[in-house]
């Protein structure tokens, strides 16, 4: 396997059989222009690579018979990585912020967490909104999910929660989406 660097991440690339490396003695041969040339020894399909002045390149063993294509394996491998990393541009990772709140936290506190979740969601980044309980607070659970609605509401305008908050042990939990631009 070759590994390729690319601005710090790697991208993988497999390495295919070509010419002698095939070991296989029939292969179903495709054409440099995709036509199907049909099932024919390996030095038959050898040699029609070399008279094209191509590669021959097993592409998948399958059914017994190794399929075969003619073409520039050096300009398929950069055609492969070039595409890796278009995908790799193109990708939008999420990230999950987490905003802790309590029990008794007071209605500014709470403003100023719901601003800092608004931004983050914003951002196009999910919400975890936790609430941890101690204590006695536990026997309250049901004033802890009003804390918890409250934050969700708050933050409605640029997010809206994957479901309703739930209760884990001594934590209330609720994951906050970002609504989606229009």
């Amino acid at each position: 396997m070759d590994i390729y660097k690319i601005k710090g991440d790697t991208i993988i690339f497999k390495e295919l059989l070509i010419n002698e490396q095939i070991t296989a003695t029939q292969v179903r041969l495709i054409g440099a222009s995709g036509e199907q040339l049909g099932v024919m020894p390996k030095a038959d399909a050898m040699q029609e690579a070399e008279n094209a002045g191509l590669d021959l390149v097993q592409m998948s063993f399958g059914g017994g018979i190794a399929v075969c294509k003619i073409l520039d394996y050096g300009k398929y491998k950069f055609d492969t990585i070039k595409k890796e990393k278009e995908l790799k541009k193109n990708q939008k990772v999420t990230e999950v912020k987490e905003v802790q709140l309590s029990m008794t936290i007071d209605t500014r506190d709470l403003e100023i967490k719901a601003k800092r979740g608004y931004e983050f969601l914003s951002d196009g980044n999910k919400l975890k909104v936790v609430l941890r309980m101690s204590g006695r607070q536990q026997a309250y659970a049901k004033k802890a999910v009003e804390v918890v609605k409250s934050y969700c509401e708050m933050v409605a305008e640029k997010g809206t929660p994957d479901k309703e908050p739930e209760i884990v042990g001594r934590n209330i939990i609720v994951i906050v989406s970002p609504k989606k631009a229009k």
